[in-house]
């Protein structure tokens, strides 16, 4: 059955018809991480709120490229084009390549996703990796002239633009109140307007990651990065653009200005943005001391919940409040996220031991139907779920004996949990990982038994220390040997 799907437009303000450019095929990019630093939970946020997108569209047949860059180069402290290079100070700090920086963090940040269970995109290029392409869109523009080349650096001129095009289409204000609302920045007056960004930094000599360009030796501009490689994998104009909220003001502004003024068109038709991240009601930040990074979740090392949370009910955790609301970490609210993810995945568990039946007091085609109509509805992965704990009442109560389900129903059951668990939530149930666990660590307690009896202390005492080390206490008493997570 063919699906209609609505989502929120940031650009037009209101919920629209998804009309891809060229069916069936989807061109979606997201701003990826600037990977000076591990991922934190707002990343996470983004890219799990994607990832359903991403498996929603291609789960209903739409062939999706998705394009998630990483920012490796020109990102700087300031979104005003002021401080250092974020990864260069990084480098600086720990005495090490720009690239050891880079490449440490990218792992530590695809490791993240991996745990989180989100699938890799289409394409995944780098800032540096097109670095030629990013200096002829500065070529284009320059030609078009809405930029202007000083000492070296290349500047957007803004209220140029603005004179025959709207640069507040998407966060929606007008120049003068942008312009009264931007302070004056020191050191940066070969700018003519407070509101033009760069395009292309001339580099200090100091500075350790700069390549050459018709302006001189020098490095690009973090909103021109995204430009040139969306248009250079998805086309002058694609379907979908997202990020973060906080991208609205400034980056992805700045991202329309470039590519109207280069190509003539909006870079995609549907701005889709997540919203932010607050902890107790207060909206999360390392300057409140209330943030902590996705490993803290999942071990439990930090000073907010009072306990770990494994990925699966972090993922489940955020997929229960929809995309562009904010979500609110709490330690009530991760329990009964705990909770009820394990109830779900417990009642699920049951499918296959089912007795299926000649009658069927259910009918699931109206459920699915429903759970295809929460994500048709600007993917609304809390109605989904709300459906999902509808079907596992309606599991335990056929495992119970109460009601019967025939070999039809029973198809569209697994239907459903394949589809939308599985395919679209993107779900695991931990629990089935873990149930061979007590086989293994019973196997090493013996091994450990044999070596001691061979009086081979030593191998005793390694195992015994290493299954420490990872987590695993053992006790010996006159029964045996017994094992506990520490």
């Amino acid at each position: 059955m063919e699906q209609k799907v609505f989502v929120y437009n940031t650009l037009t303000r209101k919920k629209e018809e998804f009309k891809p450019l060229n069916a069936p095929h989807v061109g979606m990019y997201v701003c990826g991480p600037t990977v000076y630093s591990d991922a934190h939970m707002g990343n996470a946020r983004t890219y799990i709120s994607f990832d359903l997108i991403f498996r929603y569209l291609t789960h209903i047949g739409y062939q999706v490229r998705y394009v998630r860059n990483i920012t490796d180069a020109g990102h700087l402290e300031g979104d005003a084009d002021e401080g250092e290079d974020k990864i260069s100070k990084k480098a600086k700090l720990a005495q090490l390549e720009p690239m050891e920086i880079v490449q440490k963090y990218t792992v530590g940040f695809r490791d993240v996703m991996r745990i989180l269970n989100t699938l890799p995109p289409s394409i995944e290029p780098t800032a540096t990796g097109h670095i030629i392409e990013q200096i002829e869109l500065v070529k284009i523009i320059i030609k078009k002239g809405y930029a202007y080349e000083v000492n070296g650096s290349v500047y957007f001129d803004v209220e140029k633009y603005n004179q025959t095009k709207d640069y507040g289409v998407l966060n929606g204000r007008n120049l003068d109140d942008m312009l009264n609302n931007t302070r004056n920045l020191g050191g940066q007056d070969d700018k003519r307007g407070k509101l033009d960004f760069a395009l292309w930094i001339k580099a200090k000599p100091e500075h350790l990651m700069k390549w050459p360009s018709p302006w001189g030796v020098g490095f690009p501009g973090w909103h021109l990065e995204c430009s040139a490689m969306s248009n250079k994998y998805l086309g002058e104009q694609f379907d979908i653009h997202g990020g973060g909220i906080d991208l609205v003001p400034t980056h992805h502004t700045n991202e329309i200005a470039q590519n109207i003024a280069c190509c003539g068109k909006n870079p995609a038709k549907y701005w889709v943005h997540t919203n932010m991240l607050t902890v107790n009601g207060q909206k999360m930040s390392k300057s409140l001391g209330n943030s902590f990074l996705p490993d803290e979740l999942f071990t439990g090392n930090n000073t907010i919940l009072s306990k770990a949370y494994s990925p699966m009910t972090v993922r489940f955790f955020m997929l229960q409040t929809h995309y562009s609301s904010t979500l609110d970490f709490s330690n009530d609210a991760m329990e009964a996220s705990e909770k009820g993810f394990k109830r779900l995945m417990n009642a699920f568990a049951l499918v296959d031991g089912l007795k299926v039946s000649a009658h069927s007091d259910v009918q699931l085609n109206e459920i699915e139907n429903a759970c295809y109509a929460a994500m048709n509805d600007d993917f609304n992965s809390p109605v989904l779920v709300a459906e999902l704990f509808e079907i596992s009442k309606i599991i335990n109560s056929i495992y119970d004996g109460k009601t019967s389900i025939d070999a039809k129903n029973y198809e569209v059951l697994k239907n459903i949990i394949q589809h939308f668990v599985v395919d679209i939530l993107g779900l695991k149930n931990e629990q089935a990982a873990n149930d061979e666990l007590p086989k293994v660590i019973d196997f090493i307690i013996n091994l450990r038994s044999e070596a001691k009896s061979n009086m081979d202390y030593a191998t005793s005492d390694k195992i015994r220390n290493g299954l420490q080390q990872i987590g695993f206490q053992l006790k010996d008493s006159k029964e045996g040997t017994t094992w506990s997570k520490i």
